[in-house]
């Protein structure tokens, strides 16, 4: 059977396909070779749109307000050897065919992540109301929970024909995706994922604490409750996709794939062969981003944090939509008020993590009472909400996400120190595990973070209200460029916040490819009739626009 991938539903175009084909993604005009043009943000969008205009040769200057890699982050413990905390992105779906072909191309390994109830795991306990249950896989947990994850399905294929949906992705039927999701856009845009939990015919047949269960825990990655309040459509997207199941994590850290990509030396069309954006940036990128404006010879001036103007005629901005208006003086004229409602309007979710390495992966021995290993991931109703276990290997330091969490959970510890946060979620695992001393295994200084306290940042992933399609489909759609007046081309957007699958690596890949596309073809290029790129293929089938 075809395996499922991240092939719309909104915009179903072929990223993998696009950039594995031998023609390449496009040429550009003998004159625009070699031209400058600012990339802004060095994080997943950023460096992979740079890599592939590189490659379609031009000369992409990289301004970085902070640190190399944005949101995926993998910060060493100090004092340890290499042993890390993936402090932003950490788990991979692998139906994320865009992102895997970069992790390919550097060269990058991959292992299964440790969801819970799933082998990677080895174990789950989830405790919730006072109450422990320890499970290996779901058919180890009481009917309640096989209820909820039937009524869950169920409300899937009755509200959202999701069967039939699903197979048109797996097989690439475009039409067939068309033909269903269209119509659920118009139908679902103004309803909330509890509304359509609560509503469907499969949960009002259930408790309320069933709902509550399906909150506090769901199913695949952990609990759902704090994406209640969002749109059903994004929900929907990452089911469909499966970006909510088969997951892995890269070996060493996510972020070395960017640095990696970084380096890696290509063949161009235009640069010397083995040149690499390391090569064209003077192995550094520049600063902070402070201005962009337009220039009367029509090109874009972005201004550096020291003061430096340089001239460009693309800019591709892949920063969170909200730095646009605190943290970069933008030319109002360049964007439509329609965009900037859109981009002003965009809400981002609070997440906060909190790691501690520990001497060795403890969890590995067994209570000589239960004869169940000692500490499982862990998915509770009590303040850490996550916890997961990472094994670097008898011989190393193991890992412990002590707790993962969002929105009010991550509102509780934003103003705590890291010890602080450490013994609330110490505290809380106590009542879970009363027999195991965690805090005698930790070594070093722990490592958080609360991406919506980042000034980079204001928050860590977008998370679509109802009503809000026309907004993303306002953004989404920017990078096809023809149309608009003058006075609005040559700024393009890219990122998860961007894509319609916020808080997903493949969404900032993709988007940036967009934004690869929309930059060639504004400075004349194109890409191969034999290959046609997401531009040339958006009006037939790009997203349906809902009426204003």
């Amino acid at each position: 059977m075809t395996s499922i991938t991240a092939f719309g539903p909104d915009f179903p175009f072929a990223y993998d396909d696009w950039l594995t084909h031998p023609d390449g993604l496009g040429t550009l005009p003998e004159a625009a070779l070699g031209c400058e043009v600012a990339v802004i943000g060095a994080g997943a969008a950023g460096i992979v749109a740079a890599h592939e205009l590189m490659r379609l040769g031009l000369r992409p200057i990289i301004y970085e307000s902070h640190k190399f890699g944005g949101r995926l982050r993998s910060e060493v413990f100090e004092g340890s050897d290499g042993i890390i905390a993936e402090l932003g992105g950490m788990r991979f779906p692998v139906s994320s065919r865009a992102f895997y072909h970069y992790v390919d191309q550097v060269g990058c390994e991959t292992a299964p992540f440790p969801n819970p109830l799933t082998a990677a795991a080895g174990s789950t306990v989830i405790d919730l109301e006072g109450r422990t249950l320890f499970a290996r896989t779901l058919d180890d947990l009481p009917p309640l929970f096989h209820d909820v994850a039937r009524a869950y399905a169920n409300a899937l294929e009755s509200g959202a024909n999701f069967s039939a949906l699903q197979a048109a992705i797996r097989s690439r039927d475009i039409a067939a995706i068309k033909d269903i999701w269209n119509p659920l856009v118009a139908a679902l845009d103004d309803q909330t994922f509890y509304d359509f939990v609560t509503s469907s015919e499969a949960f009002r047949a259930l408790g309320f604490h069933h709902r509550e269960v399906f909150g506090q825990v769901g199913f695949g990655t952990g609990g759902w409750d704090s994406d209640f309040p969002n749109s059903i459509l994004e929900i929907l997207r990452v089911n469909l996709t499966e970006l909510d199941d088969n997951q892995r994590f890269v070996k060493g850290g996510v972020e070395q794939v960017l640095h990696r990509l970084w380096r890696k030396r290509v063949d161009c069309a235009h640069w010397p062969s083995g040149t690499s954006l390391s090569d064209l940036n003077g192995g550094a990128t520049r600063s902070r981003a402070t201005r962009i404006a337009r220039l009367p010879d029509g090109n874009l001036s972005v201004t550096d944090q020291w003061g430096r103007i340089d001239s460009y005629p693309a800019v591709l901005a892949t920063c969170q939509s909200h730095l646009l208006t605190t943290a970069i003086t933008v030319d109002e004229a360049l964007i439509s008020q329609k965009l900037w409602m859109a981009l002003d309007r965009t809400r981002y979710m609070q997440s906060a993590k909190t790691f501690v390495m520990v001497d060795r992966p403890f969890w590995q021995d067994t209570d000589p009472v239960t004869a169940q290993p000692v500490l499982s991931m862990t998915l509770t109703d009590r303040i850490t909400r996550g916890t997961y276990l990472f094994d670097n290997g008898p011989d190393q330091p193991g890992v412990i996400c002590l707790s993962y969490a969002w929105m009010t959970d991550a509102l509780k510890v934003l103003p705590l120190p890291a010890e602080k946060r450490v013994d609330l979620a110490l505290a809380a695992l106590a009542k879970i595990y009363p027999d195991v001393d965690i805090a005698s295994h930790i070594r070093g200084n722990p490592i958080c973070v609360s991406w919506e306290a980042d000034e980079n940042f204001l928050g860590a992933f977008k998370g679509a209200l109802p009503g809000h399609y026309r907004y993303n489909h306002r953004m989404y759609g920017h990078f096809v460029q023809d149309r608009l007046p003058p006075a609005e081309r040559g700024l393009f957007l890219a990122g998860d916040g961007v894509s319609f699958t916020p808080a997903w690596v493949e969404g900032a890949v993709q988007t940036a490819l967009n934004a690869v596309w929309g930059i060639m073809n504004h400075m004349g290029g194109r890409s191969p009739d034999t290959n046609p790129g997401p531009g040339d293929r958006y009006g037939e089938i790009g997203p349906v626009a809902l009426p204003e």
